[in-house]
């Protein structure tokens, strides 16, 4: 059985990319590649994926209106898949228990969760900030992969 730690091995394999998938309004899915890493839930405590969007994107529009996603990493033959309801924390989007100063540092989480690196974040947390961007928390309700549902 595939589980979020799979999904953590395979994290660093191609710089954090992931698909994810959200639902439109008119029942289609819209697929798009964004970095994405795990990290524990900043209230619960408990393994989430975790990804920074862009506030005015379509995908988190898709998210406030139906709060769920799925995930997808590959690297090589390598894959795992996570679905799941989401919760989001952002400018836009308060999640009880994590205030503005929590959101910011829970940026920075995610980005580094994803694999990234940064000398100073002050420059990054300026331009999280301008561009409204929010914490996309995937809590891991089903996982699979190719190594067996």
């Amino acid at each position: 059985m595939a589980d979020i730690a799979e999904f953590r091995k395979l994290i660093g394999g191609d710089h954090g990319l992931v698909v994810v998938s959200t639902l439109r309004e008119n029942g289609t899915i819209a697929s798009s590649v964004v970095n994405a890493g795990v990290l524990p839930h900043p209230v619960t405590g408990e393994p989430v994926v975790g990804m920074v969007i862009q506030g005015n994107a379509r995908k988190l529009e898709h998210l406030r209106a139906r709060p769920r996603a799925t995930v997808a990493l590959r690297v090589g033959w390598q894959w795992v898949t996570i679905e799941g309801p989401v919760e989001l924390a952002g400018p836009a989007d308060p999640l009880p228990g994590v205030d503005a100063e929590r959101v910011r540092l829970l940026l920075q989480e995610i980005f580094t969760a994803a694999g990234g690196t940064h000398e100073d974040f002050g420059e990054y947390d300026r331009v999280m900030l301008a561009e409204g961007r929010t914490a996309v928390l995937v809590r891991p309700e089903r996982a699979y992969s190719n190594r067996g549902n």
